[in-house]
């Protein structure tokens, strides 16, 4: 062999090591990525499983354990259930504008009355994938209230837990830690030190009034339900915070808006990762949180600062907050965070519930013009033209019988949704997991059966001899909620909406301008949507 025959051999042999060795190389890297394709395709297999039992294997069943109760209701669909169907009757709802006198679950719960009235008791609908079970009894409805940690709040998308948080959002151990904390700030006797605040509020209302009326002779028209709402505003924001709406009309402007965006999601089906989109919906929600969060935020340390430099604690709900949760720090009260949500649901309950039962009940005594001579007559006969007191708003009588006749009619929280985790029973019902239900709050206060063939008429002697007379016992009456869970600050709202009624009555007489336009609309309270225009008189001393 030649040397050229050498080389050759030796150049083929080092070529085919290579070769083999390439061969080998591609052989073991396709071992990895069989696996990791195998993988990928397990991984989208399950989901995908995941998917199809959420979409329509679980809705099914659940359908089908509810119609094997009896239970009647729409069948579902895929997806959007009834949501759909829900948002289009309210948004028609929305643009109509009724009477007085008419039927008002109908207009504004409108899906779920035509539900009801198709299928009977207890129906259910279709919130998305979830059934949700409209609870006309009024005693599964009591039963639902006392198991109150069985039945808990609907979990939230986490764009909405950024606009609705605190005591109101929470359930089980973390409800009842808050709930020890809270409670002191709305005694009777913390509510007492509050009441100078309450009548400079009120003062400032009528003397705008009385502003408005000078030059016109002692008669004007207004709509009166800006003034309502700043005065509530203003209350909360003094009883809160020792500020007034001026100094934090930034805080109410922000709420406002949250308010609106949180209506909105009520309605909305949120599917999973939405949140990391970049809609102009989206941004907004985290700007709001982001700046009510700052602006609180300088609030609560300031307070803090104030104390620790040995300043007297406040009497208002943010020193006594404070000042309870100092108490509780020991066994884990709550953080900065904790506390600023807190702040925002004193805010937003403290505001909302208060301003929609105050304005209800100046429209309906501009109807009502005997119920409001009377009512005007007892706060002359208790207080004359002096400044009402603490001890002579437990005397109005008539004025007490007026407000829970208006939180029956117009009821501030119209429905409660909730869901179960855990199959539940309920008299001979029995909740499956994974469903939902709704306290219709409205519908059982407009039941017929209840209440007798005057439900819908504004009688407040109905409430002559207490509530437990005018229900006959029954589960009839809640527009606080019922139960462990019963609202907090009730009292609080029960004795501005008095005091704020007095002194209006004191002053002024009032009648429906022919301006106004009635057309309740439910957001997350059950407001006037075209204002509230009244003709005002000055009563003269």
């Amino acid at each position: 062999m030649t040397d050229k025959d050498v080389i050759v051999t030796e150049t083929n042999a080092i070529r085919n090591f290579f070769s083999e060795y390439k061969r080998e190389r591609v052989r073991e890297m396709e071992v990895p990525w069989a696996i990791i394709v195998s993988i990928i395709l397990l991984i989208i297999l399950v989901w995908a499983w995941k998917a199809f039992n959420w979409l329509w294997l679980k809705p099914k069943k659940l359908e089908r354990i509810l119609r094997e109760q009896g239970l009647k209701g729409t069948s579902y669909r895929l997806l959007y259930g009834d949501t759909n169907d829900v948002i289009k009757m309210q948004t028609e709802a929305a643009f109509k504008s009724i009477n007085l006198s008419d039927d008002l679950v109908s207009h504004v719960f409108p899906y779920d009355h035509q539900t009801v009235t198709k299928y009977g008791n207890n129906p259910f609908i279709w919130f998305g994938p979830k059934p949700r079970v409209i609870l006309t009894d009024s005693e599964l409805v009591k039963e639902v209230f006392m198991k109150s940690n069985s039945f808990q709040k609907l979990p939230q998308n986490p764009l909405l837990r950024m606009l609705i948080n605190g005591l109101v959002s929470y359930d089980s151990e973390k409800w009842s830690k808050h709930r020890k904390i809270i409670n002191p700030a709305f005694h009777l006797e913390k509510l007492k030190l509050m009441l100078p605040t309450f009548l400079q509020c009120c003062d400032d209302l009528v003397s705008n009034w009385e502003g408005e009326l000078s030059s016109s002779n002692g008669t004007c028209e207004v709509d009166v339900w800006p003034s309502v709402q700043k005065l509530s505003s203003d209350v909360i924001a003094r009883t809160a915070f020792g500020s007034t709406y001026e100094e934090g009309i930034k805080i109410f402007e922000l709420l406002k808006e949250q308010m609106d965006l949180t209506a909105e999601m009520f309605i909305t089906i949120y599917i999973p990762g939405w949140r990391f989109l970049p809609t102009a919906k989206n941004r907004r929600v985290k700007e709001i949180y982001r700046d009510l969060k700052a602006l609180l935020t300088k609030v609560i340390n300031n307070r803090e600062k104030a104390l620790k430099a040995g300043e007297s604690p406040k009497n208002d709900l943010l020193g006594i907050l404070l000042e309870s949760n100092r108490k509780e720090i020991e066994d884990k009260g709550m953080n900065l965070e904790d506390v600023i949500k807190e702040c925002k649901g004193f805010y937003l309950a403290g505001q909302e519930t208060t301003s929609v039962s105050l304005i209800w009940a100046l429209i309906l005594l501009s109807k009502n013009l005997d119920w409001q001579e009377r009512a005007r007559e007892e706060v002359l006969q208790v207080f004359g033209n002096r400044k009402p007191d603490f001890e002579g708003l437990n005397q109005l009588k008539i004025v007490t019988m007026i407000m829970y006749e208006v939180l029956r009619l117009y009821t501030p929280i119209f429905a409660l949704p909730r869901e179960v985790y855990q199959d539940v029973k309920i008299g001979n019902l029995t909740i499956p997991a994974g469903a939902q239900i709704i306290l219709p709050i409205i519908m059982i206060h407009y039941d017929q059966k209840l209440w007798g063939d005057d439900v819908k008429e504004f009688n407040p002697g109905r409430f002559s001899e207490g509530i437990l007379k005018a229900t006959n016992g029954k589960a009839a009456y809640f527009p606080f909620g019922m139960g462990p869970r019963i609202c907090i600050g009730q009292n609080y709202s029960l004795i501005e909406a008095k005091l704020a009624l007095a002194m209006i009555l004191q002053r002024f007489s009032f009648e429906l301008s022919p301006a106004y336009t009635h057309s309740p609309a439910p957001k997350i309270t059950l407001y006037p949507q075209h204002g509230a225009h009244l003709i005002l008189h000055k009563i003269n001393p």
